[in-house]
């Protein structure tokens, strides 16, 4: 019996900020971020967007498509909580309407929990192939103004259903990993943004990244010559492309720069745009090279690299099924980014400010998103959602 993911799907917020407007205000070549870092945009959410409303936006397709039969369980993979106890994914449980007999947990390990989902959900089937488990990685980036994390910001959603059988991509069993007990990127209770330590954060991930394939080879994994793409974690795409080096050079590859980026190129094209979705990003990838990569990748191997600060990281892979163009959403995905309102910098700053202003207080929000689901605010600390229309 094979195990892999039958279908994907993806959302993000609603506005939008070109990385111009923030090299503008701060009065640098916006170079630094289109070349740099390779961002152009981030996601920004409106007030009545969060985890919740773009999970269940994402989650949502998968459902129209196939129903809820079967599904047992819904992993929500997140690191950017709202609330200390009740799982986000129970939210979106509710706004869904899915049956009464299904288990729901959210995961956490920073940017690596929706992979630590997939595997769990894998083991899941593989007791009971019956069974089908909906997988859902939302997060918001989120950092302090004028800080160099700033221009990474981003959010995003991705829902993938795990089946028997793929229909989309087949999980292969070999897995390296490797963790380590570091503080390169975290977040304390008390703040709603997150620390890094930049240079260190770079450097762990890629040390992480030799760890986690080292492994992978001494545990029988294919060799790098037998993988034909490669998805990695990526805070900002650039890092994509600083990781695949460090990879090929470890692996012994003997790849121009051409080649080496043919190999991720296509990957990056949707987190460009978005930002960093943390515990989503890699799983944006992944939709980005199925849909943007030209080539016909039926039967080809894709390796995958996730990483969590902290750290935790998984080196593994997987072999697209053939027939996986027919349930893309090119187009729909296309539109969600193209579509999404554009935003000024003054504005971006005032919806960042505001976030901390409304910290343990009932209010209300405004319905502003145009997406199929809104936060609607906090009454008695109780976080309160709708369904739009």
């Amino acid at each position: 019996m094979t195990i892999g993911i039958s279908d994907i799907a993806f959302a993000t917020a609603h506005q939008v900020l070109d990385l111009q407007q923030l090299a503008d205000a701060q009065g640098i070549d916006v170079g630094k971020y289109y070349i740099g870092i390779g961002q152009s945009e981030m996601s920004v959410p409106f007030p009545d967007e969060d985890i919740v409303t773009m999970g269940a936006d994402a989650a949502a397709q998968i459902i129209a498509r196939h129903g809820a039969d079967g599904i047992r369980t819904l992993l929500f993979a997140t690191e950017s909580g709202i609330d200390q106890s009740k799982s986000a994914g129970v939210f979106v449980h509710g706004l869904l309407g899915l049956g009464e007999h299904c288990r729901v947990v959210e995961l956490k390990q920073a940017c690596y929990s929706a992979t630590a989902a997939l595997q769990f959900a894998l083991g899941i089937v593989a007791r009971d192939a019956s069974e089908k488990v909906l997988v859902i990685a939302s997060d918001v980036a989120r950092y302090a103004l004028d800080t160099s994390g700033e221009p990474t910001q981003g959010a995003a959603a991705v829902a993938f259903l795990v089946t028997a059988d793929p229909a989309l991509l087949e999980i292969e069993p070999v897995t390296g990993l490797h963790t380590d007990d570091i503080h390169d990127f975290w977040r304390p209770n008390y703040l709603s943004t997150a620390l890094v330590d930049g240079k260190y954060s770079l450097a762990a991930y890629l040390g992480a990244l030799e760890g986690a394939w080292t492994e992978y080879q001494e545990r029988g994994g294919a060799a790098f010559a037998d993988i034909a793409r490669f998805c990695y974690h990526q805070p900002f795409t650039k890092m994509a492309v600083k990781a695949h080096d460090r990879l090929c050079k470890v692996a012994g590859a003997e790849l121009d720069k051409e080649q080496r980026l043919a190999q991720i190129a296509a990957s990056l094209q949707m987190n460009r745009r978005t930002g960093n979705s943390y515990t989503a990003s890699i799983y944006v990838g992944l939709l980005s090279l199925l849909e943007r990569d030209g080539a016909d990748l039926a039967g080809e191997r894709i390796g995958f690299f996730s990483y969590g600060s902290g750290s935790v990281s998984e080196f593994f892979t997987g072999v697209v099924r053939p027939g996986y163009r027919e349930l893309l959403r090119t187009a729909r995905d296309a539109a969600t980014l193209d579509d999404r309102v554009a935003i000024a910098h003054a504005r971006y700053r005032a919806l960042h400010e505001a976030v901390d202003a409304v910290q343990g207080s009932d209010y209300e929000t405004a319905a502003e998103t145009p997406g199929p689901y809104r936060f609607a605010g906090v009454v008695d600390h109780v976080r309160r959602y709708e369904t739009r229309g």
